[in-house]
Parts: structure tokens; C-alpha cells; sequence
């Protein structure tokens, strides 16, 4: 099973942490786009415009300011890093070891600077959106697509691949044929009186608890159905029907 992640624009700053090497990040075959990207990045970084050119707000600026230290910053563990709802739901440093485990191995969360990251890969925190377009590099959902084109299928082998990614995210990478038949996306719902409605901010939440209710509950999936087993007991949950090459919608109803 593999479980695609969001980033979160909250992200935890590095103290001690050695600076950022490329080479002993996971996925290897992204490091010559990676690099691409945040040398791109350090430069958009220095512009006057840069909070404009990166589609930040004012409140960013300290943050955007700091990417132009991109290559000198602390590192720390994806784990560590990311900050947020999902993440705090998620809540990966209270599980225990068995469910870690599985974690380092079931969790990516796609990058718009470093493309896919393992929960152990260290990295410094940065400012940058898979939206942007970024001078020098183009749209990154764009440019990120062929690299983790490249990766993903491999990471996700023959068995589900969860999909928790925004839109945004979801732009970067999209399985298609056999393995999109074996890759559900999670979308939360509400029950109410006319029926069921979507949730968006809180939605980030239920993907939390989802994502770690998959590493605690343990088993490995290998198909939908047996993915809507796992949940079931945990919360409540309802599948479209399969479709030849298409993803498929797993509904998960808000806990109450």
C-alpha cells in the first residue's frame, strides 16, 4: 500500500540539523529536478516581487525570505517537518513501533520542491506551492509530473495506492490504467439532513485520522475493497464502483 500525502504550508523550522543533501534523499531519479527546482527557488526567492512571483502572502515573507538560505539551512526529518491539521491528526511520533514502520514504508508526501519524500528524508523547511509557476522552471505541477511519473508506479508495486492529495497536488501525478484501477481517492463527506455535502478546511483532519488508523490497524491491501475492510471498523465509509483506468471515489464520513 502506498498513501500520497499533501504537504502543509505550516512547517517546523530546523535548529540543528546538517544542511540539505541532495543525494541522500529517497528517489534518487528526482535529485537532477530537484536541484532544478531549488536553485530556482533560492533565486525567486531574492527578487523584489518574490512574495508575487511565489503567491504568498505578506504574512510569508519572513518564510520566502528564508528560502533564498535553501542550501545552508537545518535539515529535518519529513516526519518532523510538516505542520498543520492533517499532520497533527496524523500524529506520526505517538504511534508505536510496528506503526512507524509501516509509515516509512506506505507514506510519500508529494513536494513541490522535492517532488516525493519519505517520512525520514531531511530536508529544511521552505515556502513553495505545487500552484506556482516558478521562473526558470515553468508550472511545477507540470514539471513534476514526468520525474514522479517515473517513480510512483514502482513505490506503489502491485499494491493500493491511497490518495490524500488536494487538487493542487493531484495535478503533479495521476496513475493511469492498472494502477489507477488500484488507486482510491479519499474524499470526506458530511451527513445531514439533504444528504451528504462535502467538508473542505476539517477535511484535512479525517485525512489525518484515515492515514493513521491505515498504519495502526496494519494488514496491507492490495485492492479497494479490501482498503473499505480495514476502515470500516473505524469509520464510515462507501466506494464507488470500479471503472476501467479510472480512480476510484472512497467517501469517508466525517467523524461526528
Amino acid at each position: 500500500m502506498l498513501v500520497l500525502l499533501p504537504p502543509s504550508e505550516g512547517k517546523a523550522l530546523g535548529s540543528r540539523g546538517a544542511p540539505l543533501d541532495l543525494d541522500q534523499l529517497s528517489f534518487p531519479e528526482l535529485t537532477s529536478t530537484r536541484r532544478t527546482v531549488a536553485d530556482a527557488l533560492v533565486e525567486a526567492s531574492a527578487r523584489p516581487d518574490a512574495l508575487a512571483v511565489l503567491d504568498a502572502p505578506k504574512g510569508a515573507a519572513d518564510r520566502v525570505a528564508a528560502n533564498t538560505e535553501l542550501w545552508a539551512a537545518p535539515t529535518l526529518r519529513a516526519a518532523d517537518l510538516y505542520t498543520g491539521v492533517l499532520y497533527d491528526a496524523l500524529d506520526l511520533a505517538s504511534l508505536d513501533t510496528t506503526a512507524r514502520r509501516r509509515a516509512g514504508r506506505r507514506l510519500v508526501v508529494v513536494s513541490a520542491l522535492f517532488g516525493a519524500l519519505r517520512p525520514s528524508d531531511r530536508v529544511p523547511s521552505y515556502r513553495l506551492s505545487m500552484g506556482v509557476d516558478l521562473p526558470g522552471v515553468g508550472p511545477l505541477a507540470r514539471a513534476w509530473r514526468q520525474p514522479l511519473g517515473d517513480v510512483l508506479p514502482a513505490a506503489a508495486g502491485r499494491g493500493v495506492v491511497v490518495d490524500m492529495r488536494s487538487s493542487t497536488y493531484a495535478a503533479a501525478w495521476k496513475p493511469s490504467g492498472a494502477l489507477a484501477e488500484r488507486t482510491v481517492a479519499v474524499h470526506v463527506v458530511r451527513d445531514g439532513p439533504g444528504g451528504r455535502t462535502a467538508v473542505s478546511h476539517m477535511a484535512k483532519h479525517t485525512r489525518g485520522l484515515v492515514t493513521r488508523e491505515l498504519l495502526a490497524a496494519g494488514g496491507d491491501p492490495s485492492t479497494a475493497e479490501e482498503l473499505v475492510e480495514v476502515l470500516a471498523g473505524a469509520f464510515s465509509v462507501s466506494i464507488d464502483e470500479a471503472r476501467p483506468g479510472r480512480t476510484r471515489r472512497l467517501e469517508v464520513v466525517e467523524p461526528g
